[in-house]
């Protein structure tokens, strides 16, 4: 990977920031500290982190993406094996990795056969599909295996470990900080004094203005965070990665990022009685090894912020699960959850440079975080800190992946 501008300004003896320690920090983190990086987390709450509540679903294929982001999915569902022995290696903890295939059902064999990935799929009919998941309610008549794909049980198990992982390589900790204010300095042609990310905001109602704003660039200088005990500083910083999930927008606005909510549920069925995932319209049911089945995911984009979980959400989980599978609507629940996707106008990520020069973002990953794990800790790692690294990513792909992923890519 060629050397990027920003790695310039990365000292390995100077901790390097990491902020928001969700599941893209923490794997941002561990591999800057495999390359020897000092690197420090700040987080206000990891809990909170969409990485504690997804799915766990390694689905390019059976999600239907398509373009840019299809590739970058496979990119990193082909990084994932090695990524995962990586951190179990570092942190002696396992994360519950299993390429176990996925099946997208369908009502008719024209559906199926028009669906985005049908080319990387293998097509089953009623009886095929009847085969691979026994119990499927009767108007799915097609259906698409996708045997390359698979999941991780993120929430009890890899979110885990790579906390582990991260200690046991060096990275500091500091929890229970609420991030304030980027502040920065001039750095570039038509900067105009020293001042705040958050300065921009109002340039964002003026389509002109904001034109201006981001043709201004600035150089970060410092992260000024309030402590859990009420106390606030400023912490010096040349270089460091955004990676607040939902909340990214909130510390730099001029990021096109929402938080669309999405409530959950966990099942106990029967040890094998589901070995496959069953991916359909507007719901999945993920079975773990010890028959824990979770199930998702609401969409609620109106939401905003607001926590908590609601009737509404839980009965159209229940109707999901009894429209793929009736006999697990009989299932004993085991858990209830709800957390915050990061979500961009294109559903993409944010990767790559910022408006401000010495921050890298890593951001907007919405419904695709765990699969986009590894291979956005790769990238962000190989603009840091650069290094040739055995199964690394070949020279100038790094470079095409993220391409397609620029912040202001929406005009």
């Amino acid at each position: 990977m060629s050397t990027s501008p920003v790695s310039s300004l990365v000292s390995q003896k100077q901790p390097l920031l990491i902020l928001g320690g969700g599941l893209m920090g923490l794997a941002i983190a561990h591999q800057l500290a495999r390359r020897g990086q000092a690197v420090l987390v700040l987080s206000r709450r990891r809990s909170e982190a969409a990485g504690f509540v997804a799915a766990g679903m390694l689905a390019p294929h059976a999600e239907g993406l398509a373009g840019p982001l299809l590739a970058l999915g496979q990119a990193s569902l082909a990084q994932i094996p090695a990524w995962v022995d990586q951190v179990e290696a570092d942190s002696g903890l396992a994360c519950g990795l299993r390429f176990c295939g996925i099946v997208v059902p369908f009502a008719t064999e024209a559906e199926r056969d028009a669906y985005p990935t049908a080319a990387w799929g293998e097509a089953l009919d009623r009886a095929e599909l009847q085969r691979q998941l026994p119990g499927l309610a009767g108007h799915w008549q097609a259906g698409l295996l996708f045997g390359q794909d698979g999941q991780i049980d993120n929430r009890r198990r890899l979110m885990r470990a790579l906390e582990r992982a991260c200690v046991n390589r060096g990275v500091r900790f500091e929890e229970g900080s609420e991030l304030l204010e980027l502040i920065t300095a001039p750095g570039g042609a038509g900067s105009a004094g020293a001042g705040s990310a958050g300065e921009a905001q109002a340039a964002g109602d003026d389509p002109g203005l904001a034109g201006a704003a981001t043709a201004a660039i600035r150089q970060l200088q410092a992260v000024r965070l309030r402590r859990a005990d009420g106390q606030e500083l400023t912490l010096p910083c040349a270089a460091a990665v955004l990676a607040c999930g939902a909340w990214s927008a909130q510390l730099l606005p001029q990021l096109p990022i929402r938080p669309v909510k999405g409530q959950m549920l966990s099942l106990q069925g029967p040890i094998g009685a589901l070995r496959r995932v069953i991916f359909g319209p507007g719901t999945y049911l993920v079975p773990r090894e010890d028959g824990l089945v979770v199930v998702g995911a609401t969409s609620e984009p109106e939401a905003g912020f607001r926590e908590g979980l609601t009737p509404a959400g839980q009965r159209q989980l229940q109707e999901g699960i009894s429209a793929l599978l009736p006999e697990a609507a009989g299932w004993p629940p085991m858990e209830r959850w709800w957390g915050f996707r990061p979500c961009s106008p294109d559903e993409g990520p944010l990767l790559g440079t910022s408006p401000i020069d010495g921050l890298l973002l890593a951001c907007g990953h919405h419904r695709n975080g765990v699969l986009l794990a590894a291979i956005t800790a790769e990238l962000l790692a190989g603009l840091l800190v650069p290094a040739e690294l055995p199964g690394g990513l070949a020279a100038g792909q790094a470079e095409l992946l993220l391409a397609p992923f620029r912040w202001d890519r929406f005009g």
